[in-house]
């Protein structure tokens, strides 16, 4: 064998992991190089069809109960308060005696005005008395004609005197009576604003307390002008007047339906200049007295049905400042951002007025990972059933 091969072999064989390690590296970059990457997929979004169905436009406002009729009871003559004879938040009737005034002071007064009476009477008698006999004497020029003349006027103001001594029984009979106070109407009676002993009837002071009529009760709701207008303008086009039929539901605030419809009542004479609102009045039967002034609830009516509407998730409507927006998926599964006039809520559905056919795609879940002209993958929007639990996080993906 040469000398010089076997000097060179092991070397040759020490190097050659080396020449394989860099070639196999020269090959794997020249590979990576020539590798094209992949084409993003199309992003996943769900979609729900634009329906058509005719839609009941439901309206809803807060409203306040108050009395059919709210009497305050005052005093009207000034006195101690010795009696009270009804039971707090009990129904009283009209005419009910509910507070008594000491009467003694008044009865003394009656007693004086009659006193007066008896006194102006008899001068009364005497008058005529006197003019009768002077007439005669009068006729012959036995008396002058002034002692005539002084005899009737003394009559008539012994009349006169009688006419104020009557006025002034009478005043006092009416101050009497008016130590016992009544109710002016049936209704509940409020807390006693008095205490027995204390001196009422004072010039501005505060009432004794309040009786009101509760059933029928009235509930106040404020409108906007373009609503009492559109209201108005409905109703006129209907032939139907305001006070017609039963058709207000009443939500109390523990969220479960009054029993009982209620009416349009009246509409107040003014808008409020400083809200834009006009207060409306409606009324609503109610036996047993559930409802009581001063309570909150909210009115909802049913203004009309709006027929062959067309209706997407309200979730696939996006505001931008002021304005509406949907994102479309065309049948080729191309996406289109389109601005729509948007009309009334129908639960978690909005009536879109104009920019949308009926049977078109608009996407309820994703919106904010496409653009406009990228294709998506569309399934079907689901919607979640009532009472499902959150997410984590407590979001929703839109």
């Amino acid at each position: 064998m040469n000398p010089h091969r076997k000097v060179w072999l092991p070397r040759i064989s020490a190097l050659a992991p080396l020449v394989a390690a860099a070639c196999f590296s020269a090959l794997l970059l020249t590979g990576c190089g020539e590798k094209k990457t992949a084409a993003p997929s199309a992003p996943a979004v769900e979609v729900a069809n634009v329906a058509v169905k005719d839609v009941p436009i439901v309206r809803e406002w807060v409203g306040t109960t108050d009395g059919l009729v709210n009497a305050k009871i005052n005093a009207q003559v000034q006195g101690y308060l010795i009696k009270q004879n009804y039971k707090e938040g009990s129904q009283v009737k009209k005419g009910q005696v509910l507070f008594e005034i000491d009467p003694r002071p008044f009865q003394a007064a009656l007693e004086q005005a009659k006193g007066q009476l008896a006194i102006n009477e008899g001068q009364l008698y005497t008058a005529k008395a006197n003019l009768e006999k002077i007439r005669p004497l009068a006729a012959v020029n036995a008396v002058s004609k002034k002692d005539l003349d002084d005899a009737i006027g003394r009559e008539a103001s012994a009349k006169a005197a009688v006419q104020a001594g009557k006025a002034s029984v009478r005043k006092s009979e009416i101050d009497l009576s008016f130590t016992k106070i009544t109710s002016p109407i049936d209704g509940i009676a409020g807390i006693s604003k008095a205490q027995l002993g204390d001196l009422v009837g004072n010039p501005g002071g505060p009432e004794l307390t309040t009786v009101s009529t509760v059933d029928p009760i009235k509930v106040f709701i404020p409108l906007s002008e373009q609503e009492y207008m559109h209201l108005t303008r409905t109703a006129e086009a209907r032939g139907v007047s305001s006070q017609e039929g039963a058709n207000l539901e009443l939500v109390l605030a523990d969220g479960k339906v009054f029993p009982h419809k209620g009416r349009l009542f009246f509409a107040d004479r003014q808008v409020d200049e400083r809200t834009g609102t006009i207060k409306i009045a409606t009324l609503f039967p109610n036996p047993g007295n559930i409802l009581r002034p001063g309570q909150f609830a909210k009115i909802r009516a049913l203004i009309e049905t709006q027929k062959g509407a067309l209706l997407v998730p309200q979730r696939a409507v996006n505001e931008l400042q002021g304005r509406f927006q949907v994102a479309v998926v065309s049948p080729d599964n191309q996406v289109d951002f389109r601005w729509v006039k948007v009309g009334e809520r129908a639960g978690p559905l909005w009536v879109i007025d104009e920019g949308l056919k009926a049977g078109e795609r608009v996407i309820v879940e994703g919106i904010q990972k496409v653009k406009a002209g990228m294709p998506v993958t569309a399934k079907l929007y689901q919607e979640a059933p009532a009472g499902a639990p959150a997410s984590p996080t407590g979001k929703q993906e839109r």
